[in-house]
């Protein structure tokens, strides 16, 4: 099997293995407030007419009531997914009675914890598990962290593609030794996505509440009497002001391997956190947190990517990592563009192909510990400073030019997008690639830069900036009517998981004590 990154392109140039890359599969999933039309957070309860957000299979909620996701089936084509994305968005749209899509990843003003509702998912044990989960991040993290929206994008090679290109290792693990092996690229280069895409460099005050403390901390400066911001930042959501507190921060996940993997998250899962103990697990007999552990289950570990595979009901995604490998991978560090109705566009899509295929195609070493601080001071660096000019970075303990570094990976990467290509029959993947180049030659073009351009010369202030392309969006899916087929599609599923919702509740046999014991004390 081939191993170095040429020859890998030219097993894939043959017709053969060339139309493989036609079964490349993504999913996409969109977090959004719902704001009221003066930009502040709702405090209405989940739309029924979107259905329940415990058992839609599309619409649901993430850490808030407010806090919609929405979540794609899986494609193969990017333009199928972006289209599936865009009707929930339509069906929306015309089922939230007048509130607005927040269009930014860093909230809008924000009124103090109690006007910030914890999700409800109705009353069985795995829809109270998720609102305890839901609080505990709360008494962890704060509410005001738990209202940044981002968007998730689901990719997946085809097993034939590994049997192509994999590790000399058995058929079982070949497909997760790749898998992670990519991981491992991805985290080497995700510091280029965070210049390209990252699109929140600035923050409403309100997000710190009264805390002056916080905001000397964070080091951000005055924008104007309502926003703040850092001059050459690109991304505040992946800031240490976003997911991150010491617990967290400790935390050292090993990517080398699935077992590494495994066993760290659960060490975290299991281990006693002595300021969560401080907190306490319950308030007489409420809940308010599911454990005292470092993690109180997997997903509280805010990574940028994670290994994944679709869960049987009730079973941990570590059990089924362990157990039956990887599936698909979940890129997590992209902002939602405000200036793009869906939260990103056509071109991002092709390209997050393009490089993630790129990714999985390139010799992928073991992470030790002095490259992995290399690769966290970059991604970092970039979070904070990414729009400076001559920002160099770190590369095998030598400095190097950001944008000449990113120009080369560019290059390395236009043959991987001329092969998608020709094999989608389709000019948009190298097209990304060229117009991705030109943020990287003009820093005004990239969002972030967009975004303060439009605030520091115009004459709205950040919430009133934000809330007109609300309603920009807003005007153009109601110019787009989704199709009354579709409209009528969409309300079956949410009748349908109405009715899942009810089931669910009435069939649990156990009290959510004997539940939670059970759930926690499973093997892994």
């Amino acid at each position: 099997m081939a191993t170095d990154y040429q020859d890998r392109l030219e097993l894939l140039r043959s017709h053969a293995n060339n139309s493989m890359l036609r079964g490349i599969c993504h999913g996409i999933e969109r977090e959004c407030l719902r704001v009221t039309s003066n930009g502040r957070l709702a405090k209405t309860s989940h739309n029924e007419s979107l259905g329940r957000a415990l058992t839609h299979p599309y619409i649901t909620t993430d850490y808030s009531e407010a806090l919609l996701e929405f979540i794609t089936p899986v494609h193969c084509r990017v333009d199928d997914t972006l289209t599936f994305l865009q009707q929930l968005h339509q069906f929306t749209w015309q089922n939230i009675d007048g509130e607005l899509l927040w269009p930014g990843s860093m909230p809008p003003l924000l009124e103090g914890d109690e006007n910030i509702p914890i999700a409800q998912y109705g009353s069985s044990n795995i829809g109270t598990m998720k609102s305890v989960y839901r609080e505990g991040l709360w008494h962890r993290y704060g509410k005001p962290m738990q209202t940044i929206a981002g968007i998730h994008y689901n990719f997946s090679l085809p097993e034939a593609f590994w049997d192509v290109i994999g590790e000399d290792v058995e058929d079982a693990d070949r497909v997760s030794v790749g898998y992670f092996g990519m991981i491992r690229n991805f985290r080497r280069y995700s510091w280029l996505l965070m210049y390209l895409f990252g699109a929140s460099p600035v923050v409403h005050r309100s997000f710190f509440a009264d805390d002056a403390e916080g905001v000397e901390k964070s080091g951000l400066e005055a924008l104007d009497d309502d926003a703040l911001y850092l001059p050459y930042a690109t991304s505040l959501r992946m800031s240490d002001m976003g997911y991150s507190n010491d617990a967290q921060s400790s935390l050292s996940i090993c990517y080398n391997t699935l077992d590494e993997y495994v066993d760290c998250l659960t060490k975290a899962i299991r281990t006693p956190y002595p300021p969560y103990e401080t907190i306490g697990l319950k308030s007489g007999d409420k809940y308010l947190q599911l454990n005292t552990n470092v993690l109180q289950i997997e997903n509280e570990y805010y990574s940028n990517i994670r290994p994944k595979r679709v869960t049987r009901s009730g079973e941990k995604p570590v059990t089924a990592l362990r157990n039956e490998g990887v599936e698909y991978i979940e890129v997590r560090c992209l902002d939602i563009n405000p200036f793009e109705p869906l939260g990103l566009s056509e071109q991002d899509a092709h390209f997050l192909d393009v490089f993630l295929l790129y990714c999985a195609l390139q010799p992928s070493k073991p992470i030790l510990e002095a490259e992995c601080m290399e690769i966290t001071g970059n991604f970092k660096r970039v979070v904070l400073e990414g729009r400076r000019p001559d920002l160099e970075l770190q590369n095998a303990g030598q400095m190097l030019s950001m944008k000449k570094w990113g120009t080369q990976l560019l290059e390395e990467m236009l043959p991987i997008a001329q092969l998608l290509d020709e094999a989608n029959e389709s000019s948009l993947f190298a097209a990304s690639i060229y117009g991705e180049q030109t943020k990287l030659e003009d820093v005004s073009l990239t969002p972030s830069a967009k975004v303060l351009s439009a605030l520091q010369s115009g004459d709205m202030g950040y919430l009133e900036f934000m809330l007109s392309l609300s309603k920009q969006h807003a005007d153009i899916t109601y110019s787009e009517k989704l199709s009354a087929e579709r409209t009528s599609y969409f309300e079956e599923i949410a009748g349908r998981s109405i009715e899942d919702q009810l089931v669910r509740e009435s069939s649990d046999d156990r009290s959510f004590d004997e539940f939670l014991k059970e759930y926690m004390a499973s093997e892994v």
